[in-house]
């Protein structure tokens, strides 16, 4: 579950062979703001704020998925915690993006993948709370990168960064 974010997660997630997980990926050098904060940089601050959120909090579930089975054990105290955890963060995180894809005057072009990357949280963690095995946790963190990516790109595009 590889998942592109503005802050460093440690490596060591990625280094584990661990596919698609939500390793943190630093972004690329910030953009300058644009003067007087349009509505780009508004959206894109509070996405970039809801991504370190997300990812903060979603890492420790992601060791869990990286060094467990097919089939996660549910019934790990641990593991327990941190999908409670993870999957709080996800839904405040997706939450947040919903109302930066909403910022009056955003284009189309920011607010689609953020709105993308919304919903992809929020069935990421709905399989986490139904305590699907990790393959599909897998497929659906890759959906959450792509949108990540999405969203930086056009928030690159518009002069700022997410």
């Amino acid at each position: 579950m590889q998942f592109r974010f503005r802050t460093a997660i440690p490596a060591t997630v990625i280094a584990v062979g661990l596919g698609p997980a939500f390793a943190a990926v630093a972004a690329a050098d910030e953009a300058p703001a644009a003067p007087g904060g349009g509505p780009a940089v508004i959206a894109c601050q509070q996405f970039a704020q809801a991504l370190d959120y997300a990812a903060t909090n979603y890492s420790d579930f992601a060791d869990s998925v990286a060094f467990g089975d097919a089939r996660l054990d549910f019934a790990d105290p641990t593991v327990r915690s941190n999908n409670t955890v993870g999957r709080t963060a996800l839904r405040q995180a997706a939450g947040v993006a919903l109302d930066a894809a909403g910022t009056p005057g955003l284009q189309p072009q920011i607010a689609d993948p953020m709105r993308s990357w919304s919903l992809h949280a929020t069935k990421l963690l709905l399989l986490m709370g139904v305590r699907s095995g990790s393959e599909r946790i897998d497929n659906a963190a890759a959906q959450v990168n792509t949108d990540t990516h999405d969203v930086q790109m056009a928030c690159a595009q518009a002069g700022t960064s997410a």
